[in-house]
């Protein structure tokens, strides 16, 4: 990630057990730049939700027999966010209709061609920043393996920010009405990516992305239902659980991921 304007490897690992956890945090190419500790903690407390008490989503856990199984497997799950609101929202796009899988390897391809390099390892990148992405012909982000359509998407939101015409940090002063509004007001972004961007990027994790096709699936198979839902069928599903419904969104992600043998 970009720390003090210089990209910079970090490396996360967990010491201890869930209930009361340590982090080694690992910094490398930071040279002499005395901010880039201060910014990586700052960076690092957003995207792993460090400050987020989540002991009221376990006492209501706890008091629920559907969920407190699911709860307890991933125990100490805090909701990850994007490094900025800029960052998820072009996730998003790249993710438009496609498996994980398939949007990671765009953004890779992204990444590995516009995002500032690690001078002492040039096979990682930082993703891109808005002012790396602006005036980049969409054609060219095409080339990449995104469609027209998506790379025009990208090329359009870079371009508003770089030029003053969309300021996306400051959606966090907004309701959620207004930040759905405004961003779907942008070419290419539809709801899905603006509630994908209200919980991944805003951290609102009352939202659980209902036109998410994935995770509508995962929810009607961890309810045992027949049939699938649609946007108001998963409204109504997961309003029990608000505020926590996008918690049960990552639980339910990570449950699938588990059940592929991405991780043990």
């Amino acid at each position: 990630m970009l720390l003090d304007d210089v990209p910079v490897e970090v490396a996360v690992t967990q010491q201890a057990a869930a209930d009361a956890p340590v982090l080694q945090v690992t910094l490398k190419g930071t040279g002499n730049r005395r901010n880039v500790r201060a910014e990586a903690r700052v960076a690092l407390a957003r995207m792993l939700s460090l400050g987020l008490d989540i002991d009221p989503f376990y006492r209501l856990a706890a008091a629920d027999p559907m969920l407190a199984p699911l709860a307890a497997r991933f125990r100490g799950l805090r909701p990850p966010r994007f490094a900025s609101v800029f960052e998820c929202l072009v996730n998003a796009v790249a993710m438009q209709q496609l498996s994980l899988e398939a949007g990671l390897t765009l953004l890779n391809r992204l990444s590995r061609t516009y995002g500032a390099s690690l001078p002492a390892a040039g096979s990682h990148h930082a993703f891109p920043e808005p002012e790396e992405l602006a005036h980049v012909q969409p054609d060219a982000v095409r080339a990449l393996g995104f469609s027209l359509r998506k790379a025009t998407t990208i090329v359009a939101i870079a371009d508003a920010a770089v030029e003053g015409r969309l300021d996306l940090e400051s959606l966090a002063t907004r309701e959620d009405g207004q930040v759905v509004e405004t961003l779907t007001q942008i070419p290419g972004i539809g709801r899905w990516s603006a509630e994908y961007t209200l919980l991944r990027g805003l951290g609102r994790l009352h939202v659980f992305p209902g036109d998410d096709v994935g995770a509508r699936k995962n929810l009607a198979r961890w309810l045992g239902l027949a049939e699938p839902l649609d946007y108001a069928g998963v409204q109504h599903a997961v309003a029990g659980w608000r505020p926590y419904a996008g918690l049960i969104y990552f639980h339910l992600l990570l449950d699938r991921l588990a059940a592929r043998g991405a991780f043990e």
